[in-house]
């Protein structure tokens, strides 16, 4: 898509003074020295957003307004207001921003320049695409039009991820506004392809590597733990996404005229299937298991210790009963083990009543996601092997990739997650936990790979936020809380 330029510096040549910072006045940019040092400042920023909060929704419903769909191709015009209401935001608080093009949808980069005393660089990375909104029917009201309920936020795009990533946005103004700089310099880099995939996301790092680099990552598309305790998210599971394909006679046959004669492709694909695990729910694929890096004793007691109610759990899943991998707790089959999963099942018939066929064609989609220490590319070709291992004579097989990306674990080590819990502690009074995500970020290991950056996942919204389904929310209060745990990030990181 066409991206456009929307640059602007800031400067300062009249303010001199704010809470007994000492500043130097140099041509027309002022530095101020002692930023970092003086404690009133953050006081002065939080208030300043304390102040805000009621605008600060306000404009965040303005956003979620714009139904930024990036896999409709008729959502250009969306797509381009989006972007350019993130350009518009950055530029408009002095932090220098380019709407950047790509082979697909445009990504927004800003940067907030050089620190006096140096500093660490984080890059704040977000997306402003949405996913489409579904049946329409199983909305309470528009999904483009933001509706307070009960303290919420709903809309699409409100979770996942327009307000989570305004936070951070929002923050960097607040003390652009309040103090005319950031204590640590921030770089931004909001996308409009996370929904399909980021196809061009890799490219783009990779060609402006050095305009991005930067110490850590940082972003807020994950989730609290609950509805009382804030989260970092600390390693994310690989995928591998396939798709098998069998195929036998030359069009579907009667099953009384020719059942028993040839190999029926629907019993050959749950032959297949069922070949995969066994009855202690352990992948049989050889090698599978190879490099799994087990959780330290140390994080082991630290799931260990997380309060988790497996009824609850269960009952809030709506399913009879839980089950997984034997040896392993609900959270470590979640968390911390591979697994198997099968996405989907298509072929024969599918109508209402009863047609007697022995279906010429079955397919099946299959998902597995891997964890730290896995190579997805040898899961790939040995779940291929394996496949055609357990095929029947009498069917002919096609298997396809569609996704295959590795875990991510950021190190529990790491000195910006100090940072970030006392963040977290101090945006929401109430001390976060350490988690790990079943789902899987492609973009971690590709940051990591790119700009030698860990990833730092500071989750805001709430696990059944609806992200992806209708009535997806996002709490005002949690909105509010993500904006003071940035401002407090950038501070004590610094």
């Amino acid at each position: 898509m066409h991206g456009g330029r929307c640059r602007r510096r800031w400067t300062d040549s009249s303010d001199t003074s704010y809470d007994g910072a000492e500043t130097v006045q140099t041509g027309s940019t002022i530095i101020r020295d002692n930023l970092r040092k003086d404690p009133g400042v953050i006081d002065q920023v939080l208030a300043y957003v304390k102040d805000n909060e009621k605008e600060y929704a306000e404009r965040l419903k303005t956003w979620l307004r714009i139904p930024s769909i990036s896999t409709d191709r008729n959502c250009k015009a969306e797509m381009d207001r989006a972007a350019k209401w993130v350009a518009d935001l950055l530029s408009g608080c002095g932090i220098e921003t380019e709407i950047v093009a790509t082979e697909g949808w445009p990504a927004v980069v800003g940067d907030t320049g050089p620190v006096e005393g140096g500093g660490p660089t984080v890059l704040v990375y977000g997306h402003y695409d949405v996913q489409p909104v579904g049946d329409v029917s199983l909305w309470n009201a528009d999904a483009f039009e933001p509706a307070e309920v009960d303290g919420k936020l709903v809309a699409r795009g409100s979770a996942d991820d327009k307000g989570q990533v305004l936070t951070h946005l929002l923050a960097a103004e607040a003390w652009m506004k309040t103090v005319g700089k950031t204590p640590i310099r921030l770089k931004f880099l909001v996308e409009g392809e996370e929904e399909i995939g980021s196809p061009n996301l890799g490219p783009l790092v990779e060609r402006h590597r050095e305009r991005l680099a930067c110490d850590y990552v940082v972003l807020s598309d994950t989730c609290k733990y609950d509805p009382e305790t804030p989260a970092i998210t600390y390693g994310t599971k690989g995928m591998i996404y396939k798709e098998i394909l069998l195929s036998g006679p030359r069009n579907d046959l009667h099953s009384g005229s020719f059942g028993g004669t040839i190999t029926n492709p629907g019993n050959a694909l749950c032959q297949i299937i069922t070949s995969l695990k066994d009855a202690n729910n352990r992948v049989t694929i050889p090698g599978f298991y190879d490099g799994v890096q087990p959780p330290s004793d140390d994080e082991k007691s630290m799931i260990g210790s997380l309060p988790f109610d497996e009824t609850a759990y269960r009952d809030m899943l709506g399913s009879p009963a839980l089950d997984g991998e034997v040896g392993f707790t609900t959270l470590e089959r979640r968390w911390v083990r591979p697994t198997l999963d099968v996405n989907g099942l298509f072929g024969g018939f599918m109508g209402e009543g009863s047609s007697t066929i022995i279906p010429a064609k079955m397919g099946a989609k299959v998902s597995m996601r891997i964890v730290p220490g896995q190579d997805p590319d040898k899961i790939s070709a040995a779940f291929d092997e394996a496949v055609m291992a357990a095929a029947p004579d009498g069917v002919r097989v096609e298997i396809k990739v569609h996704a295959c990306c590795a875990a991510y674990m950021c190190p529990l080590d790491l000195a910006g997650l100090a940072a970030a819990k006392s963040a977290l502690e101090a945006g929401f009074g109430t001390a976060p936990v350490m988690i790990r995500e079943g789902g899987s970020l492609p973009i971690l290991p590709m940051f990591k790979q790119i700009l030698g950056a860990e990833t730092i996942m500071i989750g805001l919204c709430l696990p059944n936020c609806n992200a992806h389904g209708p009535n997806e929310f996002f709490h005002k209060s949690d909105f509010w809380g993500g904006i003071r745990t940035a401002v407090h990030f950038a501070n004590d990181l610094a």
